[in-house]
């Protein structure tokens, strides 16, 4: 994953093993329900430093909308009457206006609309068999290059995203999203046998980045919150810690007590009438972004004073 390598430090040993592998995964939120107040990590309870490691995110709501309900019901009926077991198959619908996130600026035939197959066309399904084969030839032989051009497509959407990440409470954008998105280009040449990855191909991944950045911003309410971190607390808890740390600071400098116990911190948030669900929760969270620092089992040291 990755790097294409987990290096060992462990004993003394120190070594880099191989992990030339994709991972694939796919999660259930808990309680059943996707809650959009929650960051991603939060409604997985998965722990911040794994999700971080995945390229791109992508949440499948049960939304209804109609065109998209027309093509699952299309899909359920013709696995039923038998056509989705034929070499080929007929996709009747009419087309419908897509709705485009007010966070991507498309280009002129955006890359949803163009997988999309056109009404009454006829498509040839690939065979499984023939599928296998084309990925593990495209595997083993196909070593595409980055062209200048999709370089600097890269480059330039790498920069904007790191001019939107100016708060301390925004998601980190480091060289890690970088390097997802060289991968990802590289990947889409391949997917076609090319030797270099065009720009066409660097645009197709900005889209898709675009769109998983996206779906991890939103509130729910259709409005866009780039101080909404994708790791580590949501909405419900990024004004609260602002509060908890402030209150910690100002405890720390009439007392110079750096060191606070479980006990102590919710003492302290209850006297500000700071009321989360998951304080352990919160806790975690400002331990991953750096404000307090775990020194035990029910230890924190303050770290920004």
């Amino acid at each position: 994953m990755e790097q294409q390598s987990v290096s060992l430090a462990k004993a003394g040993i120190v070594s880099s093993l191989p992990a030339r592998t994709s991972v694939v995964a796919a999660a259930n939120p808990i309680g059943g329900h996707y809650n959009r107040g929650k960051t991603v990590s939060e409604n997985l309870k998965m722990g911040s430093a794994l999700l971080s490691r995945f390229d791109v995110v992508f949440l499948l709501l049960d939304i209804p909308d109609e065109s998209h309900d027309r093509r699952l019901s299309e899909h359920v009926m013709a696995n039923r009457t038998g056509k989705g077991r034929t070499s080929s198959a007929t996709v009747t619908r009419t087309s419908t206006e897509l709705e485009t996130s007010i966070l991507l600026q498309h280009s002129t035939v955006p890359l949803s609309e163009r997988l999309q197959v056109p009404a009454s066309e006829s498509v040839d399904v690939i065979p499984a068999c023939l599928l296998r084969k084309y990925i593990s030839y495209a595997r083993q032989y196909v070593r595409p290059t980055l062209s200048p051009e999709a370089a600097k497509t890269l480059q330039d959407f790498y920069l904007s995203l790191r001019s939107q990440s100016h708060s301390a409470d925004a998601t980190p954008i480091t060289t890690r999203q970088l390097e997802s998105l060289i991968r990802l280009t590289e990947a889409r040449a391949k997917l076609e046998l090319k030797e270099v990855a065009t720009k066409s191909d660097a645009e197709d991944v900005v889209e898709i980045m675009k769109h998983s950045l996206a779906v991890t911003y939103s509130d729910g309410l259709g409005n866009l919150d780039f101080e909404r971190s994708q790791l580590g607390s949501g909405m419900s808890q990024r004004s609260a810690a602002k509060r908890l740390v402030n209150a910690l600071h100002s405890h720390a400098q009439r007392t110079n007590q750096k060191q606070f116990d479980l006990q102590m911190l919710r003492s302290i948030a209850d006297k500000m009438n700071i009321k989360v669900m998951d304080f352990q929760g919160l806790l975690n969270s400002l331990n991953e972004q750096g404000f307090l620092l775990k020194k035990g089992p029910k230890l924190y040291q303050l770290q920004t004073i």
